[in-house]
């Protein structure tokens, strides 16, 4: 008989914000926060930016048995560290012969993956500091060991272990090379990481890249920083519904960005998530929200309700325009999927003044007759690869009533999951938002950053 799954985190990032709350006493105490890659990331990126503290990655590899591979029997990590469950190695009779070739495969791996996802970046110092090592979730406690102890190795004074999710075990007794283990959830019995997660998709390379990347550029904006700006999560009153989001200002906002997400997807998006820090890093506010409540985006027939998305839509604008810190900025909207149905509805509205849209992937067509009294200039990006989204936005095109471009990603999909797709995406929709939101006091601002 099948187990039923028992969701406790909805992704990640939701596992990541929550274990920030916890981890909170820690703030302003020399912190670097350490992600295992790949999943362990998501996570850690939610803790340092809480934290407000620098993000790196610890880069381990583990050993599986030559004939279970998914079950560890030890890890390798930087600086030559290795770990072994020596009780697991002689209770499955595995030969020092094969434990050579299987850590020589594992150690080729880990050069190249510590090459790749820190492109040259320096590792962040540690001596002295407090290393919060982060991972998706404990499950063997291998990988954690042996990240744990590389910490204090490149000279960590104190070592956390922070996990969403792991074994009472682990809770209770702790482990060797960590001073302290903090988890959120201890089941008990413990079944496996995936089984607490609603979303627990791969991590890929490119979006621990992603990661990191932002986090880099929100340390630099905030050593640049002068005046106020706001980073915070809102809930914005809309009938009888809060809609829950996240707003992130600069000092003197070039402009506001509002997204609308696609079907099946939320504010935490990881690709709307690296567009948004681009548009940010550029000088640009952002509002990532959900325009569903969850209880609403059960019944899929609300997905596809167009005007009921952009009625919400243009209340989120409304309440962008209401906030003190972003006083007189103009307002653009990037549309993602049946995202980009809603902004273009809402972009219709001429009382809004919306000033630039963006659709990525997107159904403009579901916005229908309204397209023809969209004004804003709007760009549609759409992947070559995706055939029959690209001919709906030919059609959208030409209906349209404004200025407008179609650009085509050559051989990105309707995810655009191809290596440097995404990026191409969020290039593209910061240069269209600067040049139609930032006016020349803002150009200016941005210049000298």
């Amino acid at each position: 008989m099948a187990l039923m799954r028992r969701t406790v985190f909805a992704d990640r990032i939701d596992a990541g914000r929550r274990l920030a709350k916890r981890l909170e006493p820690l703030r302003g105490h020399d912190v670097v926060v350490l992600g295992l890659p790949r999943g362990g990331v998501p996570v850690a990126f939610e803790v340092a930016k809480a934290l407000d503290a620098p993000l790196d990655v610890v880069v381990v590899r583990k050993l599986g048995l030559p004939f279970q591979p998914e079950l560890a029997m030890g890890a390798v990590g930087e600086d030559d560290y290795e770990w072994l469950d020596r009780s697991l190695v002689e209770r499955a009779h595995v030969s020092d012969r094969a434990i050579r070739q299987v850590e020589a495969a594992e150690r080729v791996e880990l050069i190249a993956r510590v090459s790749r996802l820190r492109r040259g970046r320096e590792r962040v110092d540690l001596h002295g500091r407090t290393a919060v090592v982060v991972d998706d979730g404990i499950a063997t406690g291998a990988s954690a060991r042996v990240a744990c102890h590389v910490a204090r190795h490149l000279g960590a004074a104190r070592v956390v272990l922070a996990a969403p999710v792991g074994p009472v075990e682990v809770r209770e007794n702790g482990i060797p090379e960590a001073d302290e283990v903090v988890l959120l959830e201890t089941p008990d019995p413990f079944l496996a990481v995936g089984y607490h997660y609603g979303d627990f998709s791969p991590t890929t390379d490119e979006e621990v890249i992603t990661f990191l990347d932002a986090a880099a550029r929100f340390g630099r904006a905030r050593t640049a920083s002068v005046g106020t700006g706001c980073d915070i999560d809102v809930a914005i009153p809309v009938g009888d519904v809060h809609l829950e989001g996240h707003l992130h200002l600069p000092a003197h906002p070039a402009g506001v960005v509002v997204f609308a997400h696609g079907s099946g997807s939320s504010r935490h998006s990881s690709r709307n998530r690296y567009v948004a820090s681009e548009l940010y890093d550029a000088g640009l506010g952002t509002l990532l929200l959900d325009l569903l409540t969850p209880g609403e985006e059960r019944d899929r027939a609300n997905v596809f309700d167009i005007k009921l998305l952009g009625d919400r839509l243009a209340a989120a604008v409304r309440f962008v325009r209401d906030r003190p810190e972003a006083a007189g900025a103009r307002i653009g909207l990037f549309g993602a999927s049946t995202g980009a149905g809603a902004a273009l509805w809402a972009a219709a509205d001429p009382a809004l003044g919306i000033a630039a849209v963006v659709s990525r992937g997107g159904r403009p067509d579901l916005a229908g007759p309204r397209l023809a009294a969209v004004r804003a200039p709007t760009l549609l990006l759409v992947g070559g690869a995706d055939t029959v989204v690209l001919r709906l936005n030919r059609e959208a095109a030409a209906r349209l009533g404004g200025p407008q471009r179609l650009t085509v990603i050559r051989g990105a999909t309707h995810l655009f999951e191809e290596p440097g797709a995404l990026a191409d995406v969020a290039h593209q929709a910061r240069d269209w938002f600067l040049h139609h939101l930032a006016d020349d006091r803002s150009a200016g601002l941005r210049m000298a950053r």
